[in-house]
């Protein structure tokens, strides 16, 4: 029973991601629900997966509040959107810290990689107007891979036979 809610909590996840990316491309803005809706999952996702309150869930919460301090900042200097901020944020609270290093360098990457490519459809425009990277797109695609890579048993198993 707790292994379908644990992968239905994943799948709805999933879900969630696929929506702020789509809604970052669309209006440069992830909502404050969806946001919401993500971090109100992460307790049940807990229960599901049967972390232990000491040391399990509290050093989920210890990276989320580092994960936002840090995040904050850069948006404090304008590096960074809010919504991004809170999508970190909430995303940090659903995997282990090890995990969410993982999702922050192919986040880094694939943010890389949007960037080169909305510069080059910029200057191929010949647009003035300040570019605006869709960043949620990033941070979606290091959550879905990481999602795929750690936690859905078939991919598990592929990566580690490789």
């Amino acid at each position: 029973m707790t292994d379908t809610i644990h992968y239905g909590l994943l799948i709805a996840l999933a879900i969630a991601l696929v929506v702020a990316a789509f809604t970052d491309i669309r209006s440069r803005q992830i909502s404050n629900w969806l946001n919401g809706a993500i971090a109100l999952g992460a307790p049940l996702f807990w229960w599901a997966s049967g972390l232990a309150l000491w040391p399990d869930i509290a050093m989920q919460l210890g990276v989320a509040v580092a994960a936002f301090a840090v995040f904050a900042g850069l948006f404090a200097f304008k590096l960074m959107g809010g919504g991004d901020v809170k999508l970190l944020t909430v995303l940090a609270l659903w995997v282990s810290p090890a995990i969410f290093m993982q999702l922050l360098v192919v986040m880094a990457l694939a943010g890389g990689v949007l960037t080169v490519a909305m510069v080059m459809w910029h200057t191929a425009r010949r647009q003035k107007d300040k570019l605006a990277i869709p960043y949620g797109v990033a941070i979606a695609f290091g959550g879905l891979w990481v999602l795929a890579i750690n936690y859905l048993p078939a991919a598990s198993k592929v990566a580690l036979a490789a």
